[in-house]
């Protein structure tokens, strides 16, 4: 028994012996280069580039305080429609003192000047009854009363406005009273009740009391590179699509280029406009991101193939042609004329044809992927 075991075993060792030498012998032997297989069709080519940018309103309006003050009251909230001249917060007014003293300063001496005049009046009245002084002289006293009776009424409105912010004559043009100078959505409120705001002078913007805009008239705004800019113009068809919107397109025109540069990321750039068209019930909202879809050129109608079996070499482009077939399989190298590709599909202008059938890239096994 112990000597068929040994057999047995110095079988089983031959056997792992013989079955990894045939592994081995077959591994090392060069295998057949098996390639892609194309035929040219007729297909169209487009060349497109992707610009990334944002959907905005054309005119986004600040609407700002005529005068300085707290806010007492905001009527309106962001996302609501506001017609010109509707009325969006209200401001209480903190007078200046310097200003304020003027003002009533203004008043007194305006008074004074008021019954000085009526004096004058009366003496002069008296005098023209009796037929002491001429009529003219008469009619210039009197316009001197008028006079006065409108500054103290004018100096009175004025301590009211700097007191108030608002006067009795001018009640419905109130400044306190911060409308909207557009029709259309406000997109944002940036104060809230109780914030001190300042009108815009000369040293300050002012305090932003409300962004308005037209959102029915909508842009896209993007920057595409140097190398692509030469090849677009005014009035060029764009698809804006959104992501945000579940890739959401909507139709629009190119209508404006810079004429500037711009550096990014080392790259120059060149801002771009274009006028978004909205379809019936698409609701779109100021700053979504989005991409353009521009063809930079197109071809209808033409001979490709796919650009992997095209061989660059120098200014030149070469391809394999497949001659016989079977173990008589030959690749002729051939020269063509290519024109425009997509990164996937290549125009061939001369050297090929419909009949002929080209060699594309080798087809890799999972064998060599091991390797």
């Amino acid at each position: 028994m112990k000597k068929y075991r040994k057999l047995i075993i110095a079988a089983i060792i031959a056997l792992v012996f013989i079955g990894t030498f045939v592994f081995l012998w077959q591994k090392s032997q060069p295998k057949e280069i098996v390639y892609n297989e194309f035929t040219p069709e007729m297909n169209e080519v487009k060349k497109t580039t992707i610009i990334t940018g944002k959907i905005e309103p054309r005119n986004e309006v600040n609407v700002k305080p005529q005068i300085s003050g707290i806010i007492t009251e905001l009527l309106k909230e962001p996302g609501d429609y506001v017609q010109a001249g509707e009325i969006i917060a209200k401001v209480k007014v903190i007078p200046d003192m310097a200003q304020l003293s003027s003002a009533e300063s203004r008043v007194r001496l305006a008074d004074l000047n008021l019954q000085q005049a009526k004096i004058d009046y009366e003496r002069e009245k008296n005098l023209y009854d009796q037929k002491l002084v001429s009529a003219d002289e008469y009619d210039k006293i009197a316009q001197q009363l008028k006079q006065a009776k409108e500054e103290l009424l004018a100096s009175e409105d004025a301590l009211q406005v700097v007191r108030d912010g608002v006067s009795k004559s001018n009640a419905k043009a109130s400044s306190t009273l911060i409308r909207s100078t557009i029709s259309g959505v406000i997109l944002d409120i940036p104060v809230k009740v109780g914030n001190s705001v300042i009108l815009s002078n000369t040293f300050n913007d002012g305090t932003t009391i409300a962004s308005v805009a037209n959102m029915n008239d909508l842009i896209f705004r993007g920057n595409i590179d140097e190398t692509e800019v030469g090849q677009l113009f005014n009035g060029m068809p764009m698809k804006i699509t959104i992501g945000a919107l579940q890739d959401l397109k909507f139709d629009a025109s190119l209508e404006y280029i810079s004429p500037k540069a711009v550096e990014s990321n080392g790259a120059n750039q060149f801002e771009i406009k274009a006028a978004v068209k909205l379809t019936e019930g698409g609701k779109i909202r100021s700053g979504y991101s989005a991409n353009a879809e521009i063809v930079l050129a197109h071809v209808q109608k033409t001979l490709t193939i796919p650009e992997s079996a095209i061989e660059f070499s120098g200014d030149s482009t070469f391809v394999y042609v497949i001659t016989g077939k079977g173990a008589q399989k030959k690749y002729e190298r051939r020269q063509v004329t290519t024109g425009l590709s997509d990164g996937v599909n290549i125009e061939i202008k001369k050297g090929l044809s419909t009949k002929d059938k080209v060699r594309g890239p080798e087809i890799i096994t999972d064998d060599k992927k091991e390797e």
